[in-house]
């Protein structure tokens, strides 16, 4: 029993070391894997943001009067940005439509007379919502900016100044913000990047691994070798798993700790623990795109079927709340779903074991679902 198990440790050594030569000569593989895990996920933590930003702004002042000055000075950055004014509606549609503002605010000619008439007034608003999320928070900052200065302008007009307006009662809305204080777009961003682009990765690698072999021939000698079907596509995957650990480590320790300063609140133990285990148990779907491909080629479109609902259901991009009810029970399908709650759970929250029990499980368990179901097509083929 001692020489049997020496011999298949040898075997997977061998066989690990061959996996491990043959990505190293691969160089243009090798330059991607390390240009995903630091250059891609640096221009997404950095290039891309969920909040309004100096969203350019046009005015259209007809009243000139000072309530209209004051009122349009409140846009200020760093949600707004004032770019100019335009003299007419059809320069203001113009600019609209060619991109180059946002919002477009029209005071009508009276609108000071009325406010200080205490008649009511309106002011014109204009928002590009071609993206649905800027032009909606564009909105919302807007509207909060119009209403507190027509609040004020009504108090004044009553003569409750701020000294009068301390002794009325007042709701106290205390705010705290937990594990990301500052709102930092870059933390969710460079994370959820980070954790796609291992879950591309845990896909394409082994699926190209075994694809490479069918491309050279070289299946036909392991079909003849001593080696069981599970023999060889264990080496692969972990020596693929390795691989993808040490670009999240990398991704990490160069980019996203000393970069954005990135907090890691829990274990990084735990963390490259679990990474592992849904790397290897992701691997199935990529041993299931293998046993279909015939070439590289295949296996990369074929890779791209499989990760477009993982990454699209998993609710880094859209939240569970927000998905349909049919297609949210879709959503714990997916693996990386488990892991983001993981990832976050112990990099921002600081969260252990006991806390992450359910989407333990949940990743474990469709872990296992997935890679028996590639190994036995594999097994398939071989036979």
């Amino acid at each position: 029993m001692k020489a049997e198990w020496q011999l298949a440790w040898r075997r997977f050594a061998v066989m690990l070391m061959k996996e491990l030569k043959q990505l190293g000569r691969d160089r243009v593989l090798l330059a991607f894997i390390v240009y995903a895990f630091t250059a891609d996920i640096f221009l997404a933590a950095s290039g891309v943001s969920l909040s309004l930003n100096h969203a350019a702004t046009l005015v259209q002042d007809l009243d000139r009067s000072p309530q209209s000055r004051e009122l349009l000075s409140r846009f200020q950055q760093p949600y707004f940005r004032i770019d100019g004014t335009v003299p007419q509606d059809a320069a203001a549609l113009a600019a609209l439509d060619q991109g180059r503002a946002m919002l477009v605010l029209s005071v009508p000619p009276q609108f000071g007379r009325d406010l200080a008439n205490g008649q009511p007034t309106s002011l014109a608003m204009q928002v590009d919502t071609t993206n649905s999320v800027l032009g909606f928070l564009a909105t919302s900052h807007a509207q909060q900016i119009v209403s507190q200065y027509g609040l004020e302008t009504a108090m004044q007009r009553l003569g409750m100044g701020e000294a009068a307006t301390r002794n009325l009662p007042q709701v106290q809305n205390d705010i705290r913000v937990w594990y990301n204080p500052n709102q930092e777009d870059s933390w969710f961003m460079g994370i959820s990047e980070m954790l796609n682009i291992a879950t591309v990765f845990a896909v394409l690698l082994p699926a190209a691994a075994m694809v490479r072999e069918k491309e050279r021939g070289t299946v036909e000698q392991l079909i003849v070798s001593p080696l069981s079907p599970f023999g060889i596509l264990l080496p692969k995957v972990v020596s693929m798993t390795g691989v993808i650990l040490c670009g999240v480590a990398l991704s990490l320790f160069l980019v996203l700790i000393p970069v954005f300063a990135i907090p890691v609140k829990g274990s990084l133990l735990l963390f490259f623990v679990l990474s592992g285990l849904y790397v290897f148990t992701t691997a199935g779907l990529g041993l299931f795109a293998a046993t279909i491909a015939r070439n590289l080629a295949q296996a990369g479109m074929l890779s791209i079927l499989i990760l477009a609902p993982m990454l699209f259901l998993s609710g880094a991009w859209t939240p569970p709340e927000a998905m349909p009810g049919w297609l949210r029970g879709l959503m714990f399908a997916s693996p990386l779903h488990y892991y983001l709650d993981i990832a976050f759970g112990i990099l921002l929250k600081g969260q252990g074991l006991a806390d992450l029990q359910s989407a333990i499980l949940g990743m474990g368990g469709i872990g296992v679902l997935v890679f028996g179901a590639g190994l036995l097509l594999f097994r398939r083929q071989f036979d």
